[in-house]
This record gives structure tokens, C-alpha cells and sequence, in this order.
């Protein structure tokens, strides 16, 4: 079946000496991994190897195979060009760390405007905005509302804050954050993109919250694995 789609590229990987699999979350159809044949050696042709870099935003002609899992694109055109992101260093670290954190976090088959949209949006804020060394940090805390499990914020003046349970409680439990940790976390709740600015986190702070909240998907996220890019991305803001 023919169909027309908005799409951000998630990852790609090689496949036989030519091809690529790139896997894409869809404004329509969710997740879809689909089949570039011979993009790595063809000259010509519809498709590029750059349409295809983590983050990318495309609108896809494609074919969807509902016999099996590979589908086929038909058609791409690059939608909102990006003009920072590929070429400043903390901006690309930062698009290859959410890139992976995407591939382990969206699983699911099925519309979703809401986050299709959210990412769509950050994405263009990112590219277009210069102070984002926090911006890694509030992309993930409010991923976890269209993942299910944003923090509750009814008892926030509480000590700790369950990380299993995604609740503020007076117990010191398993899993639990609390002290300076905590009052960093508690930064971000509540805020949007255009306030990071307000945030001023030196280094030991900002990798004190990104631990907390990778440990947080770890903990709701079935079969989530911490990004390979991790360890670059900590070094690029230390």
C-alpha cells in the first residue's frame, strides 16, 4: 500500500555491502523500518545517504509491507532543514544521545500526534537556538509524559523522590533521590525549552540529572539500554 508520512529519521544501520535499514518514528504509523537498497553506491537516484542522518525530518512516499517488517520508500523530501545541528559539535553530540534514546524508548506501531509532535518541535529549537547544554536534560524529562511516566508533582516539597515509583515521598526507599541531586531535578519540572536559559547547572550538576533521569528510563523502560554516545556526550559538557 502506497501512504504518505511525515517522518524523523531514529537510526540506520548497514546492511550488506550497499544497503541500509533506517528506522523512522512516523507522524502516521509510528515506528517503521524500512529498506534503502543500494543507497551506499548509487550515484543517482531519489534517495541519499544524507536524508538519512539521526534526527532528520523527511516526508516519506512509501510502500508498507504488512507481510513482514521492511518497508520500502518511494519518495523522500527533506521538510524544516536544520542548519545547526550537523554542524556544531554539541548540537550533533546532543542529536546522536536522543536519537538513541529514541530507538530504545518507541516501540509501538500506531499514530501518536501528540509526541510526533513534540519532537517535531524540539527539534526546531534545538537548530535554532544557541544555549542548549540543558536541553538534552528537559527533551528527556518530558518525553517521560508521552511515555507514561512523567513525575507526579502533588507532593514535591517531599525529601526524596522514588525513581521506580515516579512520586515524591518522605521515605528514604530503593531508588530514591534526595539532597542536592534532588533540588537540581526539581529544576526542571514545570519548565519549557524557552526558560533553559534560567537554569544554570555547572558540570558536576548537569551529569548528576542526566544520571538520574537515564537510571529513570532504565527503571520504566522494558529492555532500555543507556545510549553508546553517553560517555561523548558527558565529555562535550563537562
Amino acid at each position: 500500500m502506497i501512504q504518505t508520512t511525515k517522518a524523523i529519521v531514529i537510526s540506520t544501520i548497514k546492511y550488506g555491502d550497499a544497503s541500509l535499514i533506517a528506522t523512522c518514528y512516523t507522524e502516521d504509523f509510528g515506528i517503521k523500518a524500512y529498506i534503502l537498497r543500494g543507497i551506499l553506491k548509487a550515484k543517482k537516484g531519489k534517495l541519499k545517504k544524507a536524508y538519512f542522518q539521526p534526527l532528520m525530518q523527511l516526508n516519506l512516499t512509501v510502500n508498507h509491507n504488512n507481510k513482514g517488517n521492511l518497508n520500502t520508500i518511494r519518495e523522500v523530501e527533506v521538510l524544516n532543514f536544520y542548519t545547526t545541528i550537523y554542524t556544531d559539535i554539541k548540537k550533533q553530540t546532543i542529536a546522536l544521545f536522543l536519537a538513541e534514546i529514541l530507538y530504545s524508548s518507541i516501540k509501538e506501531e500506531e499514530r501518536n500526534s501528540s509526541l510526533y509532535k513534540y519532537l517535531e518541535t524540539s527539534f526546531l529549537w534545538l537548530d535554532t537556538h544557541d544555549n542548549v547544554a540543558n536541553f538534552h536534560l528537559l527533551f528527556l524529562l518530558n518525553l517521560t509524559k508521552f511515555l507514561g511516566f512523567y513525575p507526579e508533582v502533588n507532593q514535591t516539597h517531599y525529601t526524596y523522590f522514588n525513581l521506580l515509583e515516579g512520586r515524591f515521598t518522605d521515605k528514604k526507599e530503593i531508588n530514591a533521590v534526595y539532597g542536592n541531586n534532588l533540588m537540581q531535578f526539581k529544576k526542571l519540572l514545570g519548565i519549557n525549552f524557552d526558560v533553559l536559559h534560567e537554569i544554570n547547572y555547572n558540570a558536576v550538576n548537569r551529569q548528576s540529572v542526566l544520571a538520574i533521569l537515564v537510571n529513570y528510563f532504565e527503571l520504566h523502560l522494558h529492555g532500555f539500554k543507556k545510549p553508546k554516545s553517553l560517555q561523548v556526550l558527558k565529555s562535550i559538557f563537562n
